[in-house]
């Protein structure tokens, strides 16, 4: 799943969704993307760079984060408070940055964010959560082609998890009142971009949608209950728990081929098989995201609360490879299909030569 953001008006946009209320969304036009290749990346050394610098290498004057990566690698979406990352500078207010990973240059979309980026799928399109009219909207730009939409999605707080494109979403949307449910709505390509909705019984905790590339399946979670479900386009109709009852679980991310679910309970992880129905056990770790094909899991140890080592699991080997021993964090959409590539945030100072700016910033693991 591409990005999983929120943000409510009174808390905070997901990436990145309260009661069954009829909400009014405006319809997107629509608009073909080409797919990017299954990695499209340049074939540069393994090893780490820092994302959050200028086209010529200046340090970022502000602190940067909640990086994610397009599933061929081969751009960047990240949130910084810098003024010096794209020529014209700007003001000191967060915006959202686009790096192309072959070139290093830097796109900026200042468009009032109230949360971190996301890319499509297939990486030609950028969008984030905002403020429009006093509504939450959900602010998107083709990277190719220069147009720009607005999709509101709620009066009062949304969270939105995005596909292959504009064609491909779900929105959790709540309202300041009545609060007693929570409803998701899932804009599907299949049906003309027609609408689908669920009723979620629990308003006053995130649902996290997390939506395949195709729209085709969609997991989130009941906050409330502490459950993660399914949605399955092919059938209309939710399954779960799928954590099974009397546990509790949260949910991480769906892979962005709809195979694997990612779901934490107690200390352990759990990557749920969408097929089988069964789910592999992963102890003693704490999910972080998993790359498009549902192969590499990015964890930190159990019990993280904050900036911690990141470490990719090979799900079909069991091994692990270091992403880095400094304390670090990331989101969902970290990984690149085939876990070549993962973005984090780290103010580390000696991840780099050079690092001298004192700020967090976004960096770049090349694996392989």
């Amino acid at each position: 799943m591409r990005g999983n953001t929120n943000r409510g008006t009174t808390t905070r946009l997901r990436a990145a969704l309260g009661v069954a209320v009829v909400c009014s969304l405006t319809v997107l036009p629509p608009g073909a993307a080409s797919a990017a290749p299954a990695d499209a990346g340049d074939n540069r050394r393994t090893g780490v760079e820092r994302v959050s610098v200028a086209t010529d290498g200046t340090q970022a004057n502000g602190d940067s984060s909640a990086a994610s990566i397009a599933p061929a690698g081969h751009r960047i979406v990240f949130s910084s408070y810098a003024d010096n990352l794209t020529p014209g500078g700007g003001g000191r207010n967060e915006a959202v940055f686009v790096r192309e990973t072959a070139t290093g240059q830097n796109r900026k979309f200042d468009w009032g964010p109230a949360g971190p980026g996301m890319l499509s799928s297939d990486g030609q399109i950028v969008a984030h959560l905002g403020y429009r009219f006093n509504h939450m909207a959900l602010y998107q730009s083709h990277l190719d082609r220069g147009w720009w939409t607005a999709y509101t999605c709620s009066v009062h707080a949304c969270e939105a998890a995005m596909g292959t494109g504009q064609e491909h979403q779900a929105f959790g949307v709540s309202f300041r009142r009545p609060e007693t449910n929570k409803r998701i709505e899932i804009r599907d390509a299949a049906l003309g971009g027609a609408l689908r909705t669920i009723d979620v019984v629990h308003n006053t905790a995130s649902t996290r949608p997390s939506i395949s590339a195709d729209a085709g399946v969609l997991a989130y979670q009941d906050g409330g209950e502490r459950d993660v479900f399914l949605w399955q386009r092919t059938s209309n109709a939710v399954a779960g728990p799928i954590e099974g009852p009397a546990k509790a679980a949260s949910l991480v991310q769906l892979s962005d081929d709809g195979s694997k679910v990612v779901y934490l309970s107690g200390p352990d992880t759990h990557v749920h098989d969408t097929a089988s129905g069964t789910a592999l056990l992963v102890p003693g770790v704490q999910g972080v995201a998993i790359d498009p094909t549902g192969r590499y899991l990015l964890h930190t140890p159990s019990g993280t609360t904050g900036p911690a080592p990141l470490a990719l699991r090979d799900l079909e080997t069991g091994t692990d490879e270091i992403v880095t021993d400094r304390p670090a964090s990331a989101g969902v959409d970290a990984v690149s299909t085939g876990g070549r590539r993962v973005v984090f945030t780290s103010a580390a100072d000696d991840l780099v030569p050079g690092d001298t700016n004192g700020r967090a910033d976004v960096f770049l693991r090349t694996l392989r």
